[in-house]
């Protein structure tokens, strides 16, 4: 398999000076009527012009002659190389990839919206113009499809009714879902010479057609939640005002007077609203 090679071409500045000699003297040349010699410099000046690359910060240019590799130039500056040449230019620069949002089913079957923020460059100029039909096509057809495998071996998220013990999700796992897909993504595109510099998720959602359903699941899921700690939170001051009431002997309550005690302050303690204090202007039976 070919690899890429780096070639150092002749200093552009020479040459550039070398071919205004040439059309210079072509011209003077002209002027005395000597048409043969005049012609014969115009026309090598002409065809050593094409020779002239200029090679920008983070750019390269791939060299082929006649379909045959000849090497890769990624030194900056003004250079010259055989005219016949054919002068590939590929930017080395970082690019991002924004993918449009998919939809695909996780590991549940459930169906998710989700897109991905790609970061990458060119590192192996070689294999980004042989190895591939178009490199930058290829990471957008590829980049899909590792988002698409990505969902499917994850669940959206952990439901307690499920019996799902998922340790990493889409949503909440999102540095081992990054890395996860950055290690799909570089398997993919070291066909083309491609580094992966960053890749996360962009946008994650249910889709539409359960996204209603959805919200109403994890609503209930976080109210469940909540009234769990309010009533273990409740039982608890319960529990220390019984015993503050019997160790202060404040009042000495039997097990009727107890549990209605209990009664009401479970109710004051879980209510979601205020209560409404009632005066009891009786005896503690009435």
């Amino acid at each position: 398999m070919t690899l890429e090679k780096l070639t150092k071409p002749v200093n552009g500045y020479i040459m550039l000076f070398l071919i205004i000699i040439l059309l210079f003297g072509g011209i003077i040349i002209f002027a005395t009527l000597d048409y043969t010699w005049a012609l014969g410099l115009t026309f090598l000046a002409i065809l050593l012009a094409p020779g002239l690359i200029l090679v920008n910060p983070n750019e390269s240019r791939v060299l082929l002659l006649f379909g045959d590799y000849h090497g890769t130039v990624k030194k900056n500056g003004l250079f010259w190389v055989n005219p016949f040449y054919t002068k590939k230019k590929i930017s080395l620069r970082a690019r991002n990839f924004d993918s449009e949002r998919l939809k695909v089913n996780d590991k549940l079957g459930n169906p998710v919206m989700i897109s991905t923020i790609l970061v990458w460059r060119v590192m192996d100029t070689y294999k980004a113009s042989f190895d591939v039909d178009n490199f930058e096509n290829f990471v957008v057809v590829q980049t899909d499809a590792a988002v698409r495998k990505l969902a499917s071996l994850y669940p959206y998220d952990n439901f307690a009714d499920e019996g799902l013990d998922e340790d990493i999700t889409l949503r909440s796992s999102v540095n081992e879902v990054s890395e996860a897909l950055e290690k799909e993504l570089e398997e993919r595109l070291n066909i083309a010479g491609i580094e992966v510099l960053e890749a996360r998720i962009g946008y994650l959602a249910y889709a539409n057609e359960i996204a209603s359903a959805m919200l109403k699941r994890q609503q209930a899921t976080a109210i469940v939640a909540a009234r769990h700690k309010i009533v273990e939170g409740a039982v608890s001051m319960v529990e220390m005002a019984l015993e503050d009431l019997r160790r202060k002997n404040v009042i000495d309550l039997d097990d009727e007077r107890k549990a209605a005690m209990v009664s009401n302050l479970m109710v004051v303690l879980c209510s979601d609203r205020d209560a409404a204090p009632v005066i009891n202007a009786g005896t503690l039976n009435h």
